[in-house]
């Protein structure tokens, strides 16, 4: 197993693609801290991981309140010690529309979950996670940030933040902590819906455009993030990942 021994946590891994990174995680040894505003999906990949013989605990936290995020690495290193693995993957989606549309809350909200809680994490989790020897930190980025499209304008713009805050981190902080992101294309996640604005016609010219012929699923991204956290990727850092089947390179 790959990652036994390490303590793994993951920012809103209630479902999606945080639920089968939680999932893969533990099948490789990892204790994985669950983190997720909802405690109904949150407590529920936790069962599942210990039904499945895995550690894990749940620890509900909103990553864009900053006293919340201090709360959850206070607990962690309370329950843990420390941990080795950080996934920065919480994130809220645009409906798909004219950018001139969207308003301020949702803008802020969109910038709060996707980049600010990056902010929160780093400031409270790298002290604790360089007591524990260092780490490898995740994020999940997406191909917007490399291959924008019309629609999404405030998403694109802040998993593009996101996308350069991993390559700044990756100097930082080397050696100690590696720092890379997952660059997914849209999944098959309930986020989906959104991002081509509800229109079934949509997805199915999307998935048209990919070339392997399929959208991801979510277990892509969470295979990908295993390899990014293990010592098979121990000299990757600053590595933006796509998981897109090749649509980017098309």
């Amino acid at each position: 197993m790959r990652l036994e021994g390490k303590t793994v946590i993951i920012t809103g891994a209630g479902s999606g693609f945080g639920a089968a990174m939680a999932t893969e995680f533990a099948k490789e040894g990892a204790r994985v801290v669950v983190n997720d505003l909802n405690d109904n999906t949150g407590q529920s990949v936790v069962d599942d991981i210990r039904q499945a013989g895995g550690e894990a605990i749940f620890h509900k936290a909103n990553v864009a309140d900053g006293d919340a995020v201090k709360d959850m690495f206070d607990a962690v290193a309370a329950e843990y010690g420390g941990f080795n693995v950080l996934i920065n993957n919480a994130g809220v989606p645009q409906w798909n529309q004219p950018l001139t549309e969207t308003d301020e809350e949702t803008f802020d909200r969109i910038f709060d979950v996707n980049v600010k809680s990056i902010y929160f994490t780093s400031i409270h989790g790298i002290p604790l996670m360089r007591q524990s020897g260092g780490g490898s930190i995740i994020h999940t980025a997406s191909t917007a940030a490399a291959r924008p499209r019309a629609g999404l304008a405030w998403y694109n713009a802040s998993k593009g933040a996101v996308a350069n805050l991993t390559l700044t981190m990756s100097q930082e902080l080397a050696p100690e902590i590696r720092v890379n992101a997952l660059c997914p294309v849209a999944t098959d996640t309930p986020m989906l819906n959104d991002f081509l604005g509800g229109n079934r016609d949509k997805i199915e010219a999307f998935e048209a455009t990919v070339p392997m012929g399929r959208l991801g699923q979510p277990m892509d991204v969470a295979r990908a993030a295993v390899f990014l956290a293990s010592d098979d990727a121990s000299f990757l850092t600053g590595v933006l990942l796509p998981v897109d089947g090749g649509r980017c390179a098309a």
